[in-house]
């Protein structure tokens, strides 16, 4: 089994509603993403998958977040954007976003994490 692991970012405010602190107050972060993929197959060329179609397939998704209130744009909107949703949220579009070469190659998205500051994260995978 092969893994590959690219890492992103992007620069956002929100708001936790119901959160009992001050997290519950508008503020920000420099959200760092990891995304781990795996699969078993390699292609001709010899890769996984190719790193450069992983951060592109990626940034498209985080592009609608940054610089954003993360709490006025779907599914943000009527979810509370906590990392542990921003993961999960992640993982699903990209696992969607990769179901042709899922097909094809047998890949599957092992691993979404969300970086809120450099020493906290929270990771959504499916075992």
């Amino acid at each position: 089994m092969y893994e590959l692991k690219i890492e992103t970012h992007f620069d956002a405010a929100h708001s936790l509603t119901g959160y009992p602190g001050e997290c519950a107050r508008l503020h920000g972060h420099s959200f760092k993403v990891d995304v781990v993929i795996e699969g078993e197959r390699l292609d001709k060329v010899g890769l996984v998958y190719d790193f450069k179609e992983l951060k592109a397939k990626t940034r498209t998704l985080v592009d609608r977040f940054d610089h954003h209130h993360l709490n006025e744009v779907p599914p943000f909107d009527k979810i509370t954007p906590t990392a542990e949703n921003l993961a999960k949220y992640l993982y699903h579009e990209l696992q969607k976003a990769l179901s042709k070469a899922n097909l094809e190659s047998g890949i599957d998205v092992k691993k979404v994490s969300i970086w809120e500051s450099s020493t906290a994260c929270i990771s959504y995978f499916k075992e």
